[in-house]
């Protein structure tokens, strides 16, 4: 297939309309039509249909447009890898990660990486789904578990520990837990069905010292991390929660039975294989790393 026919196919499918690609393109619309009709002829097949309100793409021409879009966006990705300064990376960045960990841990410490890379534009994609970082539908993901892909490269970047919390109103009105024993006795804020790619055992609170005949029930089930955080926050029970929460200073929020040792999970960052030399990546990973390695080990302020 000739290129200059699929970039004008491209235009027109955006366009809706050979006039208004031709206006993009700077070519007259009977040249543009004439470039659509020579493609569907060396195609043998109709890529539009044509009517007096527009064009409307065929079931062949969608198929044609979804790898059109694909082979621009791979080409959109090595023009800014290329154009990429080594001393001062510049272009768009778009990084996911899980909802509870971007809004209470990344989203704050992006203002020194933003301080420092000022032409790098930031997007962040917060969500406890899985992103699809192969269709790129992010550069860069900061996962809570181990991916399995193959074609990934990922960094390990810290461990991220668990600990039971309350709100000091919690504790006014129902006591402190002073054994694993005593969660019987107390309101119980615990992980709802959801998709959270964690390995973590998040319904701990439901489990540890637990008579197996006498199951625990929850106050309320949330899917959402930062969902139980905000609840155990307003004093609606006892929560697990990642240690970067519990730590924060503006949460109030107080350990509970800090001698139990909680659930763990690992933080990795993860990108494409094909993003390898991407100066944008790079510097992210860098600052992430030493970001962590403030605090140690693990993940906990």
């Amino acid at each position: 297939m000739d290129w200059d026919k699929l970039r004008i196919f491209h235009s027109v499918a955006d366009a809706g309309s050979f006039t208004h690609a031709g206006e993009v393109l700077n070519l007259s619309q009977s040249a543009v039509s004439r470039q659509i009709s020579a493609l569907e002829a060396s195609l043998n097949c109709h890529l539009f249909h044509r009517h007096a309100r527009g064009l409307l793409l065929t079931e062949q021409g969608e198929l044609l447009d979804n790898t059109v879009r694909e082979i621009f966006s791979k080409l959109a990705m090595v023009e800014a890898q290329l154009n990429e300064s080594k001393e001062r990376p510049t272009g768009p960045l778009k990084i996911t990660t899980t909802i509870g960990f971007g809004s209470v841990w990344l989203t704050p410490h992006m203002k020194g990486f933003i301080d420092l890379y000022p032409d790098i534009d930031v997007n962040l994609h917060l969500t406890d789904g899985e992103v699809d970082l192969a269709m790129r539908e992010a550069d860069v993901a900061i996962r809570l578990s181990q991916p399995t892909q193959p074609d990934l490269i990922q960094r390990h970047l810290a461990t991220l520990d668990f600990q039971i919390y309350a709100s000091p109103e919690y504790v006014k009105d129902y006591g402190m837990p002073k054994t694993p024993q005593d969660l019987d006795d107390h309101r119980l804020v615990v992980y709802g069905a959801g998709d959270l790619p964690m390995t973590a055992n998040l319904n701990y609170l439901l489990e540890v010292g637990a008579n197996p005949e006498k199951p625990r029930h929850a106050i309320v089930e949330i899917n959402n991390i930062y969902g139980i955080f905000k609840a155990v926050q307003n004093g609606i029970g006892l929560g697990l929660l990642p240690g970067y929460m519990g730590h924060l200073g503006a949460a109030n929020l107080i350990p509970v039975l800090p001698e139990v040792e909680g659930p763990e999970t690992e933080i990795y960052f993860v990108y494409p294989e094909e993003q390898r030399h991407s100066m944008r990546i790079k510097v992210l990973r860098d600052y992430l790393l030493q970001a962590f390695s403030r605090v140690g080990k693990r993940a906990r302020k």
